[in-house]
Parts: structure tokens; sequence; C-alpha cells
């Protein structure tokens, strides 16, 4: 299996294959059906030997495709909500299974496939958007173009339906293309940076001789602070870099995928954080999961607190994100923890703004992201599922 953006020559290859989809921007035109061509090949590099993978993938596409078809066909002549959820669902289902295996069944052969997760995201987005009645047309070569668009495949960015296909469909302007192509290639460089140089260099230096120093309990204390930092930066500069080059290769196929990241680590507190951090992720779980489950529990009166809705929609929200980077306890944990840190502040900032303890200044908001730091790295820190792997 070749990782995309995992090597030179993967790198080499793909811009063989772009170049004369760059040369038709310049020209005020797109090739879609050489873009698919090279969707194929791409896809035939990440999959070629792993057959089984290969099969699931497949599998998954016309699933996904005969449940959204499906749906979509029912949507216009009724709108029950049974169906929806039903529909809703069976898309999840794939996922679910995938994500349960490790732990039901540790030694079978493993039937996901690189990019499950982003493609599930897709796919259960626009049943729900077919519910809410935003998608007006659907052309079953549109939906798998979005799902399958290969520079984002594997790791997101998440990109939303309908502005994808706006931009697909419309022609190209070649003065605005040069400049995508020119944010496109530094964005590729800014990936190279961060990903093969930063995040290599803490991953050689820092990373590999604190886990030794973990596991065999040397300065143990100071070991797990120094863990907790470098992990955290890894962790940054390594996701930030594969995102970077998904975005750059958009842009250079004429899409202006969404950023992924803006400056987390200059938040003034969490919430803001997550306004920053996997943009794409943390957006389609507020708009998709939060804001939904919100809705729901007003629309049914459960509460009269409009502050205790929401703080439990944060605790299913979190916790959900939590499972789905795994069914481990840490993944559990973590997303309990940023639950509690966002009903926390969300507490403070009401508290706040009765008492007027706190004020909004340049020296505060300082404060904030030194004390906001603090806090996401504990919490990259129980990601890391570190504590899993040593020995007390």
């Amino acid at each position: 299996m070749t990782t995309p953006y995992g090597s030179i020559l993967y790198f080499a290859v793909l811009f063989a294959f772009l170049a004369p989809i760059v040369i038709a921007g310049l020209l005020g035109k797109r090739m879609p059906v050489y873009n698919a061509f090279v969707t194929l090949v791409f896809i035939y590099m990440m999959f070629a030997s792993n057959t089984i993978q290969a099969i699931a993938l497949i599998v998954f596409v016309f699933w996904q495709l005969a449940l959204v078809r499906l749906y979509f066909n029912y949507r216009q002549k009724s709108n029950h909500g049974g169906i929806f959820v039903v529909a809703l669902i069976l898309s999840i289902l794939p996922l679910f299974i995938v994500k349960a295996q490790p732990l039901l069944a540790a030694n079978a052969t493993m039937i996901g496939f690189l990019g499950i997760s982003y493609l599930t995201f897709k796919a259960a987005q626009m049943i729900m958007e077919t519910r809410d009645g935003l998608i007006k047309e659907l052309n079953s070569w549109d939906f798998i173009n979005f799902l399958l668009f290969f520079p984002t495949l594997s790791s997101g960015p998440i990109d939303r339906f309908r502005r994808f296909k706006k931009e697909a469909d419309s022609p190209i302007d070649p003065d605005k293309y040069a400049n995508l192509l020119n944010r496109g290639i530094f964005l590729i460089f800014l990936g190279f940076l961060y990903k093969f140089i930063i995040a290599y260099v803490i991953q050689t230096n820092a990373i590999t001789g604190l886990e030794y120093n973990l596991h065999h309990h040397v300065q143990f204390g100071w070991s797990l602070v120094g863990y907790m930092y470098a992990y955290s930066m890894y962790l940054f500069f390594d996701f930030a870099g594969y995102s970077a080059f998904a975005v750059g290769v958009s842009y250079l196929m004429g899409v202006q995928t969404p950023m992924n990241f803006n400056k987390p680590f200059a938040s003034r507190n969490i919430k803001e954080f997550w306004n920053r951090w996997h943009m794409t992720l943390s957006f389609w779980f507020r708009d998709f999961v939060f804001m939904r489950l919100v809705f729901w529990m007003t629309k049914k009166k459960f509460f009269k607190s409009k502050f205790t809705v929401a703080y439990i929609a944060y605790f299913v929200n979190f916790l959900i994100m939590g499972m789905w980077h795994g069914l481990h306890w840490y993944y559990i944990v973590y997303g309990l923890y940023q639950a509690v840190l966002i009903v926390g502040f969300d507490l403070f900032e009401r508290w706040n703004k009765k008492k007027k303890f706190y004020p909004k200044n340049k020296v505060t908001n300082v404060i904030g992201i030194v004390i906001t730091f603090q806090f996401v790295c504990f919490g990259f820190l129980i990601f890391s599922g570190i504590f899993d792997k040593i020995s007390f």
C-alpha cells in the first residue's frame, strides 16, 4: 500500500499526473474525465497491495451510493423521521463495525480501509442535508466524485457536498487559478516543512527518548511532562503537514478544500481552540451532532434550561468524537475531558459576566493562551495512550 504524501516518490508521481490539470487550469479549462482517471490511479496505488481493503472500499462506495440514492428518492415524497434514522444508522454502520472489530475479534482480518472515517462523514452528511431539504438534485457521478476526491480521501479535510459541487461545476478563471496554484504550491512546501522536518525531528530527537525514559521510569515526572509537550507539538505538525498537502493538491486541481488548522495554539480559551484545531472535523460535529441534538432536546422540551441542553449536547458530542478515534478508554476519557473543559469554561464565562472578575485585555489574552495551551497539551497526553503503554 502506498501511503498518501508519505514519500518523495509519491510526490514525483503525483506532480507528473497533475501537470496536465495545472496546464488546463492556467488555460481556463477543467478536465473532469482526466481528474476521474487520476483519482482511480491514486486509489489503485493506495490499495493495490491489499486486496481486502480494495474490495472493502468498493463495497463501501456502492453501499453509501445506494443509501444516499434511495433516501434522496424517498425524501422527494415524504420526510418520516424513522426512515431518516434508519438510513443514517445504515450509513454509519460500516464505520462502527470497523471501530468495534478489534474489541470483538482481535485477531480477525481487518475489513476496514484507509479513509473510511472521512468517507463516512461525507456520506452521512449527504443523508442529513437531504433530510433538511438542502440538496435539491443528486447525480450519482457528483456524489462519487465528492466522496472519492483523492487529495482528501485518507484523512480529510472534510468538505461539504454543495460547496464542492458548486466549485467543481463552475468554470475556471485563469487569473484566479494562478493565485490558487501559487497558494497550493506554498501549502505543499509548508507541508514538507511541518511533516518531514519539524515533526520528524520531534519524533526522533524527543519522543523516542522520552518514551524510553517512561518505560524504564527514568526521571518519570519530568519525562512525562516533556512527553506531553513533545507529543502535542508532533501531533500538530504531523497532521497539519498532511492537511497542508491535501489542501495544496486540491488547489492544484482547482478545488478550494477548506483549511483544517488556524494557529490553534494561539487560542485564548478552549472554545476558540476547537474553532482553530482540525476545523473541518470540529465544524462537522458541531453542525451534524451538537446542533441537531440541541434542536431535538429543545423541541422535545426535555429540560427548561437552554444551558442544561447545551451542556448535555457537549458531552454527547465530544464522547462520540472520542469514540470515533477508537473504542479505547483513553479516547473516551479524552472526549469527556474536552466536554468538561468546554462546559467549565462556559460556566466561568457566565459567572465572569456577572462578577466582572476577569477583564479582557492584552495581558489576560496572553494568560488565556498560556493556560489554554496547558489544558490542551494535557488532553493530548491522554489521547496519546501513553498511560496504556507504560507499567507503573
